[in-house]
């Protein structure tokens, strides 16, 4: 049988497939770009990253594909390190703020009445700051820095996620399986361990994945201002912060291919994250 004829079944068969297998597919994908972007940071030369005024502000072409800016430096390989280090920020400063989330979640709905007034009341209060005004002064506070970075995305994000898992939690304990279980004379460890962690794993895991993209998107948006990473190493944030400098001269490609590849990064994710919820959803998972 020819390429021709296999290839309407397999798309056909793509049509078809439930959202596990989408989602499945979606996680492949991802999982394969990220595991590309290392490979291709670690596997490019510095070489590209030096100047080279012979061959400065080229545009995009065979031997430089995204271009070269004003020093001559190849914008690919800046492209590609500096978006393997903004990934590595954004997945430390979401898995720092799932783990807060957790914590602070777990903590509000097991300890009593007045912890509960207190996470409810300091998750009301971070919602109600300004999220770019809470940013900037947490990052500012701390130094900036990728340390600076971390931590105000860390201190930002954590609020949805913990509402989320005050409420299941909060949900667990008057269930009947649960109740049974205190009756029956099972220690509270014993319950949180069979009951509890497996309904509080899949939501630390989606939300964790869900605050990925919006981790990498602020970090990049605070250096992208100037109170992020330093200008030394290569970030996405700073390749678009220098762009603007030179991208009203015409030279289009030193602020549109990185900003498209981190686009199109953070719509990965985004995806995955959403897929994986739909599918772990009671209501959803069996559409």
């Amino acid at each position: 049988m020819t390429t021709e004829a296999l290839r309407p079944s397999l798309f056909r068969r793509l049509r078809l497939m439930d959202g596990r297998g989408r989602a499945a597919w979606v996680l492949a994908l991802c999982l394969a770009y990220f595991a590309a972007l290392v490979v291709g940071a670690g596997l490019m030369s510095d070489a590209g990253l030096t100047t080279d005024f012979l061959h400065k502000k080229l545009a995009p072409c065979l031997e430089f594909p995204f271009g070269t800016d004003w020093l001559g430096r190849d914008m690919l390989v800046r492209t590609v390190k500096g978006l393997t280090r903004s990934l590595g920020i954004g997945l430390l400063a979401a898995t720092v703020s799932s783990v807060v989330s957790v914590v602070l979640g777990t903590l509000s709905a097991t300890m009593g009445r007045k912890t509960d007034a207190f996470v409810t009341t300091l998750i009301d209060l971070v919602m109600a700051t300004p999220h770019l005004v809470l940013l900037i002064l947490v990052s500012f506070a701390c130094g900036g820095g990728a340390t600076g970075v971390i931590i105000a995305v860390a201190v930002s994000h954590w609020t949805r996620l913990a509402r989320i898992i005050r409420a299941e939690i909060l949900q667990l304990k008057q269930a009947e399986f649960v109740m049974v279980s205190r009756k029956l004379g099972r220690s509270p460890w014993w319950i949180a361990r069979k009951h509890m962690l497996p309904h509080v794993v899949p939501q630390f895991a989606i939300g964790l994945i869900l605050l990925f993209p919006h981790s990498i998107i602020h970090a990049a948006g605070l250096t992208f201002l100037g109170f992020g990473l330093s200008p030394h190493n290569p970030s996405i944030g700073i390749l678009l912060s220098e762009s603007m400098r030179h991208i009203s001269t015409g030279y289009w490609w030193l602020a549109i291919l990185p900003g498209l590849s981190l686009v199109i990064t953070v719509k990965f994710f985004d995806v995955l994250g959403n897929n994986l919820r739909v599918i772990t959803d009671p209501k959803t998972s069996q559409e």
